[in-house]
């Protein structure tokens, strides 16, 4: 099955010049939503047998008259039906038009037309829930509270402005500036959702670093569950960059396994440790992996040194746990957040290893279907600066009403680019050009 949509105002007209219904009806005039017929070409040759679906506005995604004629799925019968809605005067939609319709028409706002591609490209059953909750309104009705809360209390100042013989204590007093800290803290909050919003559409890079032959492919194999790395005894096997992905906490997280980093006069090998190094500089998190049996050699406490200037987090794993079970965190490890005792080969610790790795990615958010969560660099950036607003009137509450007035007004601006009330025309041209046609 495969679907041609039409919407506008001429759908209608346009989806009867080529469809004739089995029952003789005319669509144009009929009373029900589901015909079966056939699609006819200029000469009244069947191009495929159909089904039809009518929604008239406002019944309808965009709000608009919507025709979805349901063909044969195979790209033949699609293309025809295809030229034939063209050749009757439709036009093909532009990436994301469908949505942007339904978003201009007000049936969405902003942030619910950004969850529908999160939707469509969503990589792990938690990414799906994210984009899921943000398409159902859920942070639309956290920001609409904010909105209403600082509406109000704007009201208040602006009245104390517009009659200021009146006395303003009964306007601007403590009541006022509670619901303003409130709200301050509430949106405190919410920014502290945007990195694992982020996370769950974006996903993550780990990179799997240490000197040779401490079992760092062992380690990228056994957090895939599966035999991708070759393992060997011999130093120096692993000389390429390999990267797959994997599902840690809902994060879709591409691990990074990394040539042994060690100086070398292996031309190939150099190589290897060139492609190592680049991967740390772009990584999320890194793991650095010691071996438990010989954990604190000269080449790991220089690499420790370099770890320790790049601005990922670092974890620390003390990989053969099994061969070396009671062995001290050695110095070298010391100075990062967290260490863990884990073996490759029988799997010891691998499990707490990623429940760490879960709390460190999310930021201990819990993704429920009612969790407000900010998903992309622009609503963040929009947040932080009505923060920044609210703070600068908390900071100083016995300035003139009309000063406190234009904080709040910057406020509730910036809130209004993230639904999309206020939002500049660039952003909301970046956002529908990511879609695909036909969304």
């Amino acid at each position: 099955m495969g679907i041609v949509r039409l919407s506008g105002e001429r759908a209608i007209e346009y989806a009867a010049t080529v469809f004739a219904s089995s029952s003789g009806r005319d669509i144009r005039t009929a009373r029900g939503r589901v015909f079966h017929g056939h699609v006819l070409d200029v000469a009244g040759n069947r191009v495929d047998e159909v089904l039809v679906h009518l929604m008239r506005a406002p019944h309808s995604y965009t709000r608009e008259d919507v025709v979805e004629i349901n063909g044969h799925g195979g790209p033949g019968p699609l293309r025809a039906i295809l030229e034939e809605t063209l050749r009757a005067g439709a036009r093909l939609a532009r990436p994301g038009e469908f949505t942007q319709r339904a978003f201009l028409n007000g049936r969405i706002d902003l942030v619910q037309a950004e969850a529908v591609i999160d939707q469509i490209r969503a990589r792990t059953r938690a990414g799906l829930l994210a984009a899921n909750a943000a398409a159902g309104g859920v942070l639309s009705r956290k920001l609409g509270e904010l909105r209403e809360a600082l509406r109000q209390a704007l009201a208040r100042l602006e009245a104390a402005v517009d009659f200021p013989e009146d006395d303003l204590g009964e306007l601007v007093d403590a009541a006022l500036l509670a619901n303003i800290r409130s709200v301050h803290r509430q949106m405190l909050e919410l920014l502290k959702t945007a990195d694992a919003g982020r996370l769950y559409r974006e996903g993550a890079v780990f990179a799997i670093v240490g000197r040779p032959n401490v079992g760092k492919s062992s380690l990228f194999n056994a957090l895939l569950r599966d035999t991708r790395a070759i393992v060997s005894a011999q130093p120096g096997t692993t000389r390429d960059r390999l990267e797959e992905c994997v599902n840690i906490a809902g994060v879709p997280v591409k691990l990074v396994d990394t040539a042994g980093l060690r100086a070398t006069e292996d031309e190939v090998e150099q190589i290897g440790v060139r492609l190592a190094r680049e991967a740390l500089q772009t990584a999320n998190l890194v793991l650095f992996v010691l071996d438990s049996t010989a954990p604190d050699e000269a080449e790991d406490r220089a690499l420790a040194e370099e770890l320790q200037k790049l601005e990922s987090p670092v974890i620390v794993l003390l990989n053969k746990s099994d061969l070396a079970p009671q062995v001290p965190v050695p110095k070298s490890a010391r100075t990062f957040a967290e260490a863990h005792p884990v073996s490759a080969l029988t799997g010891a610790g691998m499990q707490e290893l990623e429940e760490a790795l879960g709390r460190l990615l999310l930021g201990g958010i819990n993704l429920s279907a009612d969790q407000a969560m900010l998903t992309r660099v622009h609503q963040k950036d929009s947040l932080r600066r009505a923060v920044e607003a609210l703070e600068r009137l908390l900071q100083d509450t016995t300035l003139s009403p009309e000063f406190l007035a234009l904080e709040l007004q910057l406020a509730l601006r910036a809130i209004g680019e993230i639904t999309g009330e206020t939002t500049p025309d660039d952003i909301l041209e970046m956002v529908f050009s990511s879609f695909c046609i036909g969304k």
